[in-house]
């Protein structure tokens, strides 16, 4: 009883000196640890660092702020008229937003100033693509349907004027024909109107009086762009 309690006593004092000397390891190795710009080639050697290494980066890219959205000055430009329109009319900004790019696009394809067509709408119908006049007039830029049968029919006809592209569409392509066939936009604006006979063009000067305030909110916008750059 006496040898075996011996041996278990030797046993025990063999294996505290084999745990101390593991210890002793432990902490001698991580004292002689590289300093911090070599930590990570250390860390490398280990067996789970790969798996490690990918996690930490996943989770460090997705706590990442995302970069900011760079506007364009075009779209810097828009969006500018879109809160000033929105704003002033008391409309929406996303169905601003919309009648803005239709406008822009409108333009483009027929050769106007996208800022007259909107000036336009803004005297015409405050923004409202269901509006209609006494004398038939409809939607946004107040068209006259049986004035223009021929630029509706590849739109499906007068119940398209109701659609706010088709509208935006119609209304640039008779800006752009009477600007060509008096080569005076306020005369083209009076015309719009039905209006030739007024001398005093109250319709076109309140067109164009809009107009100018976009106008103003374009340069500034471009002002900033170029000044960004």
């Amino acid at each position: 009883m006496n040898n075996v309690s011996a041996l278990a006593n030797r046993a025990f004092a063999a294996t505290r000196a084999t745990l101390a000397l593991i210890g002793f390891a432990a902490v001698a190795g991580f004292l002689l640890l590289p300093h911090a710009g070599q930590t990570e080639s250390w860390f490398a050697g280990l067996p789970f660092a790969e798996d490690a290494v990918r996690d930490s980066a996943a989770a460090g890219a997705t706590s990442q702020i995302p970069a900011a959205i760079v506007e364009s000055p075009l779209e810097l430009e828009q969006r500018a008229v879109t809160e000033y329109i929105a704003k002033r009319y008391r409309v929406s900004d996303q169905a601003v937003a919309g009648y803005v790019s239709l406008a822009y696009r409108a333009g483009a394809q027929h050769s106007v100033d996208p800022l007259l067509i909107l000036a336009v709408m803004a005297i015409e119908s405050r923004y409202n693509p269901v509006a209609e006049s006494s004398m038939g007039a409809r939607g946004l830029m107040q068209v006259i349907p049986k004035y223009h049968l021929e630029k509706l029919l590849d739109h499906g006809g007068e119940p398209a004027l109701l659609e706010p592209a088709v509208n935006i569409v119609v209304g640039a392509q008779i800006l752009r024909e009477y600007q060509r066939r008096f080569r005076d936009t306020e005369t083209a604006l009076q015309m719009y109107a039905g209006a030739l006979d007024d001398a005093a063009t109250q319709y076109a000067s309140k067109v164009l009086a809009e107009k100018a305030r976009l106008d103003a909110l374009r340069a500034k916008a471009r002002k900033q762009t170029a000044q960004s750059v």
